[in-house]
């Protein structure tokens, strides 16, 4: 017990001293440092400059700013482009704004800040940077709802620019549409124009719609063509109603010597037709 004590009082600081470092190395192996950083920083704040609460909601206030610039600057952008396709396009029409978009219905409808207080009506034709987008479905006094072409119960009467075959596009919900033709070999390719044709009763002729993307000739009942949309639907935030009057139906032309009401000509005295 004597020499214990005796090695005790010799070595005690030594023992001490070893046993902290082990300590030590063991607490920065199991935290990765971490107590040192802390401490050293701890140690250190006093001589780092750090920024006052003033100064830091002034630095927010400018990192807004700087954010609603970019903003606007993109806003202005959108806007010009829009300039431009209105003062192209020879159709008249009301600038608008998109202000609604169902995430479950995405491809399918868009609200617009025009309504009848600003004569839009069912039946007006919405387009945009690139050509066609829908045509007004619903309208309350300030509001109206599209019918976009990507919807897959939209119908429109379509032709090929170049060639001029005929077909009917209908949209499959994503920003390409099927465009199926009324021919059996119809004379088209890739990249060649779609526009809207004079077949279509709820949109006026020529109103550019995409490009083909690809054809398939062995579908049946007849050949059809994937159509990749001019228009920016994902992306839309502007567009421009058109007034149109939809022809709901076709006037047939009247036989000389029948009656307007049905374009038949009267049978004659005797039953016979001339």
């Amino acid at each position: 017990m004597f020499a214990l004590r005796r090695w005790w009082t010799r070595h005690a600081l030594k023992a001490g001293m070893v046993t902290l470092a082990i300590s030590s190395a063991w607490l920065m192996r199991a935290n990765d440092g971490a107590v040192i950083y802390e401490t050293y920083h701890w140690l250190t704040r006093p001589l780092q400059p750090g920024m006052s609460r003033e100064q830091q909601f002034e630095n927010s206030y400018i990192l807004e700013l700087q954010q609603r610039i970019v903003e606007l600057e993109n806003q202005n952008r959108s806007l010009q482009t829009l300039s431009d396709y209105e003062a192209a396009t020879p159709l008249d029409g009301v600038r608008a704004t998109v202000i609604g978009r169902g995430a479950d219905h995405w491809w399918q409808h868009i609200i617009l800040n025009r309504g009848s207080r600003d004569d839009v009506a069912d039946g007006h034709v919405v387009t945009g940077p690139g050509g066609l987008i829908g045509r007004v479905v619903a309208v309350s006094p300030s509001t109206s709802r599209v019918l976009l072409i990507s919807d897959p119960t939209s119908r429109v009467g379509a032709k090929v620019s170049r060639s001029r075959a005929m077909g009917v596009v209908r949209g499959q919900s994503n920003n390409r549409v099927v465009m199926e033709f009324f021919e059996k070999l119809p004379d088209v390719k890739a990249g060649d124009v779609i526009v809207t044709s004079s077949y279509s009763r709820l949109f006026p002729q020529d109103i550019p719609i995409g490009r083909i993307e690809s054809i398939d000739l062995t579908k049946s009942p007849a050949p059809e063509a994937v159509i990749q949309l001019s228009s920016p639907l994902s992306i839309l935030e502007w567009a421009i109603v058109h007034p149109f009057e939809p022809q709901e139906t076709v006037d047939l032309p009247v036989l000389p010597g029948a009656s307007p009401e049905n374009g038949v000509i009267p049978e004659s005295g005797n039953g016979a037709r001339p």
